[in-house]
């Protein structure tokens, strides 16, 4: 679940940094972009990894 919110604040912070959400002072700065992205990837491992941990059957 945090991996997931994880990548959802990532993305509107790269949206903000590309200027596609506009009304912060992180539009149009493309260090938001980068600082997004990585987020996103971070995000995405996390919840990869939860998902995994889930799947795994309990002896």
């Amino acid at each position: 679940m945090i991996g997931v919110i994880v990548v959802l604040m990532g993305a509107v912070f790269a949206g903000q940094g590309m200027g596609y959400i506009p009304g912060s002072v992180m539009t149009n700065d493309p260090k938001w972009i980068w600082i997004g992205g990585a987020m996103v990837v971070v995000g995405l491992a996390l919840a990869v990894g939860g998902f995994r941990g889930r799947t795994k059957k309990q002896a």
